[in-house]
């Protein structure tokens, strides 16, 4: 066991097809796909043993419990009780920090799971978990701490960074690094926070809710969805970023008539303000309601596209 081990991870931009890694809406669409991107929004996760008790630091709060269970209660420290839970870790402290505002849609808690459960495995000397474990004990212990279905392709972006597609097979997720110019990429990407948090699993339920109810309309826009993916995985891989971005607007179509509160007046606003200054198209991040929103333009373009969001 080490003194002290500090884990980073990466925050990510859904480009199209999310939601469909909430199982088995996936397996329910063959040939679904989400493809993402890890930018540089970074989490930290910094643990050190204990001699008795747990601590859990983050955004200025400390929170102490005797046994894991003991966090169960507290928001900020919850996931963290959690995976002490479940790994039957020993006591120590742990200070978790997100470069992503709370709420903002870039699976920032999916995130902090996986650099918490990669630094107690150093710490411990416990057996590195390979991706796939990781990504479905993160994603597995995120659904018991809310009571609800989630997803994991915030797992695999903070797990292997880069421009990601992934895949719903029967038996598991399928991940492919996609073979794109990720500089000229950012050069293109905007991203912004629309001042409203969301709680996605809420969101998510809704839409799993109908899906699995047979609502013929939800099962056509995560079709609508999950072409949109297919065809922008493509156009990534060609180098064609202004169909990228017009693909992005395609899935933000289809995705804003999923479920009541996806969209909202300051998503629309900030898109439509977007494209009026020269955007190829845009998207909210994650499930909508709030949080954040990614944004396609020309490079010429992206100035006139980040005055026009911060007015």
């Amino acid at each position: 066991m080490t003194g002290r081990v500090t884990a980073r991870a990466w925050c990510r931009v859904d480009l199209a097809g999310g939601t469909l890694d909430i199982w088995p809406l996936g397996l329910l669409h063959p040939g679904a796909r989400t493809i993402n991107l890890a930018v540089n929004l970074p989490v930290t996760a910094e643990v050190a043993p204990r001699a008795r008790g747990y601590r859990v630091a983050q955004g200025g709060e400390v929170v102490d419990a005797a046994e894991p269970a003991g966090f169960a209660h507290h928001p900020g420290a919850a996931l963290a009780g959690a995976v002490a839970e479940a790994l039957e870790l020993p006591p120590f402290e742990a200070r978790l920090a997100s470069a992503s505002p709370r709420g903002g849609g870039l699976g920032a808690s999916s995130a902090l799971v996986v650099a918490l459960i990669a630094a107690v495995e150093e710490l411990f000397g416990r057996p590195r978990s390979a991706p796939e474990r990781l990504a479905a004990l993160g994603r597995d212990l995120e659904a018991r701490m809310m009571g609800l279905p989630t997803g994991v392709q915030d797992h695999w972006a903070a797990l292997l960074g880069g421009l990601l597609e992934i895949s719903y097979q029967p038996g598991g997720e399928r991940v492919r690094r996609l073979e794109a110019d990720a500089e000229e990429l950012g050069a293109c990407l905007v991203l912004a926070f629309t001042g409203q948090s969301h709680f996605s699993a809420a969101q998510n339920w809704q839409v799993v809710r109908r899906r699995l109810d047979g609502e013929a309309e939800v099962a056509s826009l995560l079709q609508g969805i999950a072409g949109a993916a297919s065809e922008l995985a493509e156009a990534l891989e060609a180098g064609d970023l202004a169909a990228c971005g017009r693909l992005m607007e395609l899935e933000w179509s289809c995705r804003r008539r999923l479920a009541d509160g996806v969209s909202t007046p300051r998503i629309e606003e900030l898109l439509a303000a977007a494209r009026a200054a020269g955007s190829w198209g845009g998207k909210a991040c994650g499930a909508g309601g709030g949080g954040s929103i990614a944004i396609l333009c020309p490079p010429e373009r992206r100035g006139a596209v980040e005055q026009s969001l911060t007015a």
